[in-house]
């Protein structure tokens, strides 16, 4: 049994498989994590995802690791479906920024109804990469992100898949002028709504080396891929059933990441909701 004892292993169940039913009739999976946030004195969790992998979707349905007394059953797989899928998901209220959320709790009470409870870990919105903490990075950072790429994941024990990569453009600056960045990174279909962490490195080389922390810097929402044409463009990743979206193309491992201000951002427009 895994001892969730490290950053790294509670960074696996900070994600949650999307299995969908297409419109057309196909099935796809993407990504989605989980956001604790604090709007005024209240703390909320949310599932985060993107916009393109929830609104064109017939039915769909989250894929949780179970829990007893307080540690997680590996393998123990309960899968959540939720009807009305595409409605059920909160739309950033930008219709250009590609993110959605729900909230976790009434997911969680109907899991608890069903005799379960589940097992996560929630990236804490307080601690994620804004701003001013951009600046302290350098123009090529290692990265961390994790999902299920093309539908690959550990399916009997539930774990994702943990890749990694390198900024393509630095943090401090929003790539063609959107709250966005690109990684040097093998983003594939089914990647959609990966985490992406920045590896943060103790800069004072006196003292003992410590082992990096993992800030949380934003969500994969497309790649780069080169058309027949010849041109490099960008292009939402899909859910890993519809790679034949990219028949005749070639993915270039360039992927574009939606900055974590952007989460923040749809967190607050929901809260806000609530109190309004």
């Amino acid at each position: 049994m895994m001892e969730i004892d490290s950053q790294i292993k509670r960074l696996l169940f900070n994600t949650l498989r999307v299995d969908v039913e297409l419109e057309d009739g196909g099935n796809g999976s993407g990504t989605a994590f989980i956001m604790d946030h604090i709007h005024g004195q209240r703390m909320s969790r949310f599932i985060v995802t993107n916009r393109h992998l929830v609104e064109t979707v017939r039915r769909g349905g989250l894929v949780f690791t179970q829990k007893r007394d307080g540690k997680p059953l590996i393998g123990r797989r309960f899968q959540l479906d939720i009807e009305e899928f595409a409605a059920a998901w909160f739309v950033h209220p930008d219709p250009a920024v590609d993110l959605a959320i729900v909230p976790l709790a009434p997911l969680e009470t109907a899991a608890r109804a069903l005799g379960v409870e589940l097992y996560y870990h929630g990236i804490d919105s307080r601690h994620t990469l804004g701003a001013p903490g951009m600046h302290q990075f350098d123009a090529l950072e290692d990265v961390l992100f994790i999902g299920y790429p093309s539908g690959i994941w550990d399916h009997v024990n539930l774990m994702p898949i943990l890749r990694r990569g390198t900024t393509a453009t630095p943090l401090a600056l929003n790539f063609e002028g959107r709250d966005e960045f690109l990684i040097d990174a093998a983003v594939f279909p089914g990647s959609s709504g990966s985490p992406v962490f920045v590896v943060e490195h103790e800069k004072n080389t006196r003292l003992r080396p410590t082992q990096p922390n993992y800030r949380f810097a934003g969500v994969v929402a497309a790649v780069f891929f080169r058309e027949e044409t010849n041109q490099i463009v960008p292009a939402p990743v899909p859910a890993s059933a519809t790679v034949a979206t990219f028949t005749g193309a070639e993915m270039v491992d360039l992927g574009l990441v939606i900055k974590a201000k952007a989460v923040l951002e749809i967190l607050d427009a929901y809260c806000a909701r609530l109190v309004g």
